[in-house]
């Protein structure tokens, strides 16, 4: 019926995107040990310009937001009390929060300019982005997004989103996208493969280039109906990864922004976020995509994939 009404009418055009899905479904296959095989390249051959971003340190992290993550791992946190540190948008459970200092940024994309500049192979972050960082193949997912992720972003999300396993969010993807005028201008209408995800504005000087946001689990196309958010230097959008959005072209100048998908194996073992339907898992390395499979001795490991997508 999905596609009917996206056009297919006869058997040659079924066979056709057929055809389509099952060549997608095995370049995904390939793609986490296409992705090893660069991470060893860049291990091995990439001098960094700035090797002390790639450990992250309190001192990264701008002092509002230290106060945020102190807040919520007090013994009485609670909601409310939290939202008195953020800033609300609507009540689509979207929230901007300061992250990082303008000092760590400026050093961040000056790295990732230096990186792109290298002979270094690149995986691009997705279909949709063209230019960006897969941040795991330059050595950054054990010593910066990990930590990140369980030591501050979690107690902050626990209060946000519990329903969503904010919790216990338990790996991530992370990357970063980067918008020029000669490159990716914007960015289409989509929802993320997470359960919540973060998005940093980490420079440089850009015009336009608004964030778009509709509804919760809402079919990409078309939008009807959304609201704008400016995108602030230094700082994050937090927001649930089945919310639609997309980024608006910017008028002028670059932007380099860091997303961290973020996953609850607890959440999406019983309902795969992208194919609606509970998850038969086949193996993956590492993080896989979220989703873990019990082993004999009951601790889970998250090395697993949805087989239908």
């Amino acid at each position: 019926q999905a596609l009917r009404e996206r056009g297919c009418r006869s058997d040659e055009d079924f066979q056709a995107v057929l055809g389509e899905v099952e060549a997608e479904v095995q370049r995904r296959k390939q793609l986490i040990h296409q992705s090893a095989e660069r991470k060893a390249i860049i291990s091995q051959c990439y001098k960094p310009k700035h090797p002390e971003v790639y450990v992250l340190q309190d001192s990264f992290l701008a002092p509002e937001f230290l106060e945020i993550v102190s807040y919520c791992t007090s013994p009485d946190a609670h909601l409310e009390g939290l939202l008195r540190y953020t800033e609300s948008f609507s009540d689509k459970r979207i929230y901007r929060l300061p992250v990082f200092t303008e000092e760590f940024c400026q050093a961040f994309v000056d790295e990732l300019e230096n990186f792109e500049q290298s002979e270094m192979p690149k995986g691009r972050p997705n279909t949709m982005n063209n230019y960006g960082v897969l941040l795991n193949e330059l050595g950054m997912d054990e010593t910066f997004i990990t930590p990140l992720r369980e030591k501050y972003l979690r107690p902050i999300t626990a209060l946000l989103y519990p329903d969503l396993g904010g919790a216990c969010l338990d790996s991530h993807k992370a990357f970063v996208v980067k918008y020029s005028l000669h490159e990716d201008l914007d960015l289409s209408s989509h929802y993320d493969n997470a359960e919540v995800t973060l998005n940093v504005s980490l420079g440089k000087d850009f015009t336009e280039g608004n964030l778009y946001f509709g509804e919760f689990r809402q079919d990409p196309t078309p939008v009807p109906k959304y609201i704008e958010i400016e995108h602030v230097g230094t700082e994050g959008l937090l927001h649930r990864g089945g919310h639609i959005h997309g980024a608006l072209p910017i008028a002028s100048g670059e932007r380099w922004n860091l997303i961290i998908w973020m996953r609850s194996s607890a959440i999406r073992n019983q309902l795969c976020p992208m194919c609606n339907k509970k998850p038969d898992l086949v193996e993956a390395e590492g993080f896989g995509d979220g989703f873990t499979d019990t082993l004999e001795d009951d601790m889970p490991e998250t090395v697993n994939l949805c087989s239908l997508w």
